[in-house]
């Protein structure tokens, strides 16, 4: 969320950002709004001080036994009352009404952001790893798992409806070995914090990351107070809400495993069939929260925490820096992490991980104490996939799928998955 007074001293800059994400420029409107709010304090201050002065006249023209002047006094101490009301209802108003307008735009990308109307124009930043010469033709992944009788759409489909599954078996074992090696890989070797968060959350945790009120329709909300969670970003991110951590502290490194709930409401006809697009899914999320001379080089730091888990997974990928017309609505610069799925022939994101600058922490107001006593300041914040289990789960069956329709696992999940070495029909 913007600081008006930012925008008040940046007005081309803002205006730019803007744009360059394919959006109008919003200054003039917004600069109007706020004189209009800063002419109604000016008024209530203006109103106010007459007050005062008629208020000490009264007591004189009382001690002077004036009772015409005094009375006539207390008439026009009255007017300026309802002035004063007035007034000061319609600054709350215009606060009201700019603090809306303000938490509904984007964040200002950083200079570094490559320009772009859409997905067409990201720049590939790197490759690593060979996609598989198979001898056959590989099936996708949805194939993959119903043939060996562990997948089933069908009857989650009875009880929830499309875009829900159930893993069984040696399937359903994997998916959550792939969740207990991503937490023990950035617990162990990357120094993230394992946090077990709410996945119920209220209006303000929401607003505070950004999803409201911008994303209601992409949420699911429970009872009317509680939204369940579409990434652990939420949770983490918030547990700095309204405090002020010391310097020394940071960066604060926050790694959990939850389910996560997405309406997925402006995915019409899009990925219908199998895990790529779910309602509900599993996800290892990271979370930094740092001071702004550390924000860059944590989101290096992220990103390269992500791709270590494809890595280990020996799964090929790409790592795209997204153009500011494709960036989230609260990132400042995002890395995408492209896993390589052979059976759709083409590269699909596992990961997405971005610096949001101190775009959030005004939102939740959440701070930080210089070490140099320079006084408070607001941390940044960074949030990235670390990464998406259901679709590592559909890598690792698209790109460890053998001819005879069994799956090898992967030798680093080999220690979780109690001596079974491949997916097999049974």
């Amino acid at each position: 969320m913007y600081d008006i007074k930012w925008i008040r001293e940046n007005t081309d800059l803002f205006d730019k950002g803007l744009v360059s994400r394919g959006l109008e420029p919003l200054s003039k409107d917004l600069l109007a709004l706020d004189d209009r709010r800063r002419a109604a304090i000016s008024l209530a201050q203006s109103v106010q001080e007459k007050r005062n002065v008629f208020s000490k006249e009264i007591g004189q023209a009382i001690a002077n036994k004036d009772t015409g002047r005094a009375e006539a006094l207390k008439l026009e101490v009255a007017r300026l009352k309802e002035t004063l009301t007035a007034s000061e209802d319609q600054e709350k108003q215009l606060i009201a009404a700019l603090d809306a307008a303000l938490s509904t735009i984007a964040n200002t990308p950083l200079g570094s952001v490559p320009v772009g109307r859409d997905e067409h124009e990201n720049v590939v930043r790197s490759v690593w790893g060979q996609p598989r010469d198979f001898s056959f033709s590989p099936k996708q992944h949805f194939e993959i798992g119903e043939n060996l009788g562990l997948m089933d759409f069908e009857t989650a489909a009875k009880m929830s409806g499309a875009r829900f599954v159930i893993n069984k078996g040696a399937l359903a074992r994997l998916e959550r070995a792939l969740g207990q090696f991503m937490l023990d890989l950035h617990t162990s070797v990357h120094g993230y914090q394992e946090v077990n968060p709410p996945i119920l959350v209220k209006d303000h945790a929401m607003f505070g990351t950004g999803q409201l009120p911008k994303f209601a329709d992409d949420l699911f909300r429970v009872l009317p107070d509680y939204w369940l969670i579409p990434t652990a970003e939420v949770s983490l991110t918030n547990m700095v809400r309204d405090n002020i951590l010391d310097e020394a502290a940071l960066p604060l490194r926050l790694t959990a495993l939850t389910p996560c709930f997405r309406a997925e409401a402006g995915a019409a006809g899009r990925d219908t069939r199998g895990m790529i697009r779910q309602h509900q899914f599993s996800k290892v999320e990271l979370v930094t929260i740092a001071s702004p001379e550390q924000s860059e080089a944590e989101h290096d730091y992220m990103t390269r925490s992500a791709e270590r888990v494809l890595q280990d997974l020996e799964l090929p990928y790409r790592v795209l820096t997204l153009c500011t017309g494709d960036m989230g609505f609260g990132s400042q610069k995002t890395y995408d992490i492209e896993v390589w799925l052979p059976g759709q022939n083409q590269y699909r994101e596992i990961s997405s991980c971005s610096v949001c600058g101190d775009f959030q922490a005004r939102r939740m107001n959440a701070r930080f104490r210089a070490s140099d006593g320079s006084g408070v300041r607001f941390v940044h914040t960074l949030n990235g996939s670390g990464i998406a289990v259901g679709r590592a789960l559909v890598a690792v069956l698209e790109n460890y799928q053998n001819e005879d329709g069994s799956v090898t696992i992967p030798a680093a999940l080999l220690p979780y998955m109690g001596g079974m070495k491949r997916l097999e029909r049974h």
